[in-house]
């Protein structure tokens, strides 16, 4: 199976392809190159489902296998199922992941595991899973999704940034160590999408603190109902996103980063190569109204007294 053949009799793998980017890539890919088989992953196999029979009457192979990326045997069986369909894999696209939100001292130990074993170890074990079928095939692409936030952190959001700042340290080691296979690794850097995320982040928040009223923090979390409203207008479709991700897909020689994010390489830029680090520190905690927290807080203290 070479890799040099074209993106049309290819296979490729999606996860988190039930909504969102990975449904979009998906669409996207069996329109613009019929015959395409495409292995779909996600918990959700009702959606999956409706994804499969879009890409299935646009003209594309499709094979649905419902995985949690939090369960390593589950992501082993994707591999193994995708392997003994179609006999081998050309490309990956690790797209699942979701955001842990909230401040770090209310993140239980099970949740931030749970946020590296979604955005971390899962796609890990699927890499692994995958890279000897690629090498005997002569090559393969992987692509990993990761954010904005895997080069800048932010309040609320420092396990996300944890588990996607791995992804990216992975992506750069994985780029050295596989290039003698010809297996070229690309990480995909969106800023704002217009998906389900915030109301995840959302729910997530409330899994974590029950009370955020009664917390510290309580001016913040306040400001944090309206910030999806803020980041809407600078906010990508999944199909904009996913027009990138197939670019790194075909790239004669794929950059290592592709950034989706309007303005997002100047912002890069100046967020960590020109601006100083407090001044950094001061725009995130008033973006996501940290600087609201320490007056809030001395009032705390005096209705106590």
């Amino acid at each position: 199976m070479s890799p040099n053949i074209p993106l049309s009799e290819q296979v490729v793998v999606i996860t988190g392809a039930s909504a969102g980017i990975g449904a979009a890539l998906a669409q996207v890919l069996a329109k613009q190159f019929p015959g395409i088989r495409l292995v779909l992953a996600a918990r959700n196999q009702t959606k999956l489902e409706t994804t499969a029979t879009y890409c299935s009457k646009a003209g594309a192979e499709v094979l649905v296998v419902p995985t949690d990326m939090s369960q390593v045997e589950e992501v082993e069986a994707l591999a193994r199922a995708a392997i003994l369909r179609f006999g081998g894999v050309n490309a990956l696209v690790n797209n699942a992941g979701y955001g842990q939100m909230g401040p770090m001292e209310y993140i239980s130990a099970q949740a931030a595991l749970r946020q590296l074993e979604v955005n971390l170890l899962g796609p890990l074990a699927l890499i692994r899973a995958l890279i000897p079928v690629m090498r005997e095939s002569g090559g393969g692409r992987i692509i990993n999704v990761s954010s904005l936030g895997g080069k800048l952190a932010f309040p609320f959001g420092g396990m996300y940034s944890s588990s996607k700042f791995a992804l990216e340290g992975l992506s750069d080691a994985l780029r050295m160590e596989l290039e003698p296979f010809n297996i070229k690794v690309s990480v995909i850097e969106p800023g704002p999408v217009s998906t389900d995320f915030f109301d995840v982040a959302g729910q997530a928040v409330e899994q974590t603190v029950s009370e955020p009223e009664k917390t510290p923090y309580r001016a913040a979390f306040e400001k944090l109902k309206g910030l999806e409203k803020q980041t809407s207008s600078q906010a990508w479709t999944s199909e904009r996103v996913a027009e990138v991700i197939l670019r790194s897909l075909t790239d004669p020689r794929p950059r290592p980063r592709y950034i989706a994010a309007t303005g997002g390489d100047i912002l890069l830029f100046l967020m960590t190569k020109v601006l100083p680090t407090w001044a950094v520190d001061r725009f995130w905690q008033k973006f996501y109204g940290i600087d609201l927290v320490a007056k809030d807080w001395q009032e705390q203290l005096k209705n106590k007294e």
